[in-house]
């Protein structure tokens, strides 16, 4: 049976809720005024970072959130260890993203035995940003409750693809007896809709619709002459 925080999921979208460092909207509360936007989008669960967002979102937003803290500038930055994993939960985060790659961690610990002790100590659910395929089935036998196609192309195991990474996502959707869910370059509508007819479970999409700084760009490259 699928846990309720993913079955409030499945078939949706989510929507990533996250500012860059030293941006003007890097500030808990205006995050929490994009999720709460986002809600009257259409949004089926929020995606938040840090632990000031995701306690303000909790406070504020009735829907799932999958939280996670980056910190470092080691390979391994999305909820890099067991402590950061459980202060994001501990903040409200009922989903907690960490880094589901086969790399080493920064504590030490195996992904396996993070998500071990996460279960036994929380009641918050795990999902693993991969990067491969193989990544994404060691994550689920490391005992990963989902998995999101979030670093595909960025660990250097893969090439960047232009839009979100089909190839692994249709794959792991395919392998894999616990959700997938579509995340990473997901910028139009026609691509999340290419993500649901690859397979995925639900679709995250960020800068597309929060980060407007990326999006002003955008228009601004296509009109200059």
């Amino acid at each position: 049976m699928t846990h309720p925080h993913l079955a409030a999921l499945e078939g949706g979208l989510i929507v990533s809720c996250q500012a860059y460092p030293a941006e003007p909207m890097r500030n808990p509360e205006t995050m929490t005024q994009v999720a709460e936007a986002a809600v009257r989008g259409g949004a089926v669960g929020i995606r938040a970072q840090g632990i000031d967002d995701i306690r303000l979102i909790h406070e504020r937003v009735a829907l799932p959130q999958i939280g996670l803290w980056k910190d470092g500038a080691d390979e391994v930055f999305i909820t890099p260890t067991l402590e950061h994993a459980l202060a994001v939960i501990a903040a409200g985060a009922e989903i907690v993203a960490i880094d589901g790659t086969r790399r080493a961690r920064p504590d030490g610990l195996s992904l396996a035995d993070t998500i071990a002790r996460i279960h036994e100590q929380t009641t918050a659910l795990v999902m693993a940003d991969v990067g491969s395929v193989a990544d994404g089935i060691a994550a689920h036998e490391a005992g990963a409750d989902c998995v999101g196609t979030t670093l595909c192309g960025y660990t250097g195991e893969r090439s960047k693809t232009d839009g979100p990474d089909l190839e692994v996502l249709r794959e792991l959707a395919s392998v894999l007896p616990i959700p997938v869910i579509a995340e990473g370059r997901v910028h139009t509508p026609a691509q999340a809709s290419a993500c649901v007819d690859a397979g995925a479970f639900a679709v995250v999409v960020g800068t597309a619709i929060t980060h407007p700084t990326t999006i002003t760009t955008w228009f601004a490259d296509s009109v200059a002459r």
